[in-house]
């Protein structure tokens, strides 16, 4: 005990220490950016007298995540508090003025109209890479550029994504989906899960694995490790996706040391997967003959080798960096989103018996329709798109004022404001206010899938981002979610499992007990128990 204490104050002592030197480097470059017109504390005022959050850490610190009065703003409160900040200072743009993490003011968005301008300009809002940095992992990628370089890594990753891979994704995760159910599951009438993440995170691994990497895995495990190896391609994936995190707060060092199990098992699962990567590079560079394949990582691959040897291609360190960032997009935010889909439909049965009601009428024998019949299934995307919508993957989207600027907002009455955005403004892309606007979405607090049926504000829907940055994975993790769903809904009917210690909560109780929540990478479930019942 003593000795992980001694370990766990170190790893803080660590991380408190690159806090403040990021901090200062932060502090450095904006001053560096500044021009003699335009200091830092004539920014802050510039909007100091705009309506918003006044703390000494403001709502983009990940430091001290609860909102304390004159402290902090709270990083989950942007989750928590939804559209309330905004419509306590009357104004769906909200200015944010602290000294931590990022000096100087944010402005935070919930108008959808301001959010268009800011996406859709590059040359005016740009990227803070800085914020970025961490995602480099394997390699540069098409996450962590901008300009020419992200040009670059767009050109030849965008490719990748294309309706053949889609087609595949579907098909892997009906028969990944149909391997559980008629495999591991056989014979049960009843199954209980004691958190469905511990469902979904397998289901989204099994299908990145091999629409993203080519690798097709099994429920039934594979305990063959290659030489050289600690770990299966399975086992390595599951552990680095599992853990990220520990890659975004544990210094390296301590890594390499290994002084948990824990972190030895993910830095060597980490090492592996670098390693698995780089063989299949190595693999297709020497196959004299190219299979035909779907998967992001070979058409990835293929998309890099038709650009030569000219100065677009990308490197082997950017090819891992690309599909990496592929895995964590398409990984997380597909299963941690379809866990919240499944808690909602276990909360609100009425709205299940819908979903069931429209999968039957789709499909009503066994067979599930091919992936060019999916835009038949249009509640069950209806029922993923309002779960991204309550349960935005990513609360928080950065963006960087290049030059001054002035953006459109409302007051709640629906009067016209104009918000300053001086150079060297940073804004925060404020998803759960947005989605939570009375002024969009009628009812927000609602579980309400049917409002995706007809015209619907998507300007005012943001769960992939907008403009020429969003989401390239988009189509990928809806085929994904949409499969998923329509397989488990049409086979089982989903029931929050009964626990004695809970007999007595109201639905209020329940609801709340189960939609807690946290983000690391994107919004997951902490612990909510279902049970799924064979109909």
């Amino acid at each position: 005990m003593a000795v992980y204490l001694v370990f766990s104050l170190a790893v803080a002592a660590l991380w408190a220490l690159k806090y403040a030197v990021d901090w200062l480097a932060a502090v450095n470059a904006l001053r560096e950016k500044l021009t003699c017109s335009t200091t830092l504390s004539r920014l802050a005022a510039s909007i100091r007298n705009y309506p918003g959050l006044r703390y000494a850490f403001g709502p983009d610190s990940l430091a001290v995540p609860p909102r304390i009065p004159y402290v902090s703003a709270g990083y989950f409160s942007v989750f928590t508090r939804k559209h309330r900040d905004f419509e306590h200072f009357d104004s769906d743009i909200v200015s944010s003025v602290s000294w931590l993490p990022t000096p100087g003011p944010v402005l935070m968005l919930a108008d959808a109209t301001a959010i268009k301008e800011v996406t859709a300009d590059r040359a005016k809002f740009s990227k803070p890479l800085a914020v970025y940095k961490l995602l480099t992992f394997y390699g540069s990628n098409v996450v962590v550029t901008e300009g020419d370089e992200w040009k670059r890594h767009r050109k030849i990753s965008a490719p990748s994504f294309s309706e053949r891979n889609n087609r595949l994704v579907w098909d892997e995760t009906v028969a990944i989906v149909r391997e559980l159910c008629q495999g591991v599951w056989a014979g049960k009438r009843d199954i209980p899960v004691s958190n469905v993440v511990d469902l979904t995170v397998p289901i989204a691994l099994f299908v990145i694995g091999v629409a993203g990497f080519g690798k097709r895995m099994s429920w039934f495990e594979d305990l063959n490790v290659p030489e050289g190896y600690h770990f299966t391609f399975k086992d390595a994936l599951h552990i680095v996706s599992t853990d990220l995190r520990l890659k975004l707060f544990v210094p390296e060092r301590i890594l390499r040391l290994g002084p948990t199990k824990r972190l030895r098992d993910f830095w060597a699962a980490y090492v592996d997967l670098e390693k698995y990567m780089q063989d299949m590079i190595d693999a297709r560079k020497g196959s004299e003959k190219k299979e035909e394949r779907y998967d992001l990582f070979s058409s990835l691959l293929d998309a890099n080798e038709e650009e030569g040897d000219g100065a677009a291609k990308l490197s082997d360190d950017e090819l891992m960096g690309n599909i990496f960032i592929y895995l964590i997009a398409g990984h997380e935010t597909t299963a941690h989103t379809v866990a919240f889909a499944f808690i909602m439909l276990a909360l609100y049965q009425d709205e299940q018996e819908k979903l069931y009601r429209h999968i039957m009428s789709v499909t009503p024998d066994d067979t599930l329709p091919a992936y060019e019949e999916m835009g038949k299934l249009s509640y069950v995307m209806a029922v993923f798109l309002e779960t991204m919508r309550m349960f935005p993957p990513v609360i928080n989207i950065p963006k960087y004022a290049e030059q001054d600027a002035t953006l459109p907002t409302q007051n709640m009455a629906g009067d016209k404001l104009t918000v300053p955005c001086p150079k060297g403004t940073y804004l925060m892309i404020h998803t759960p206010g947005l989605h939570y606007n009375p002024r969009y979405w009628k009812d927000p607090h609602t579980f309400d899938p049917s409002r995706f049926l007809g015209d619907w504000p998507r300007d005012a829907f943001l769960p992939f981002s907008a403009g020429p940055r969003s989401c390239l994975g988009r189509r990928f993790s809806e085929t994904e979610a949409v499969a998923i769903l329509t397989y488990m809904i049409k086979h089982y009917r989903v029931d929050v499992l009964e626990e004695p210690q809970y007999a007595g909560e109201t639905f209020e109780q329940r609801k709340k007990r189960l939609l807690r929540c946290r983000t690391a990478l994107t919004l997951y479930p902490i612990r909510a128990p279902l049970v799924f019942k064979r109909r």
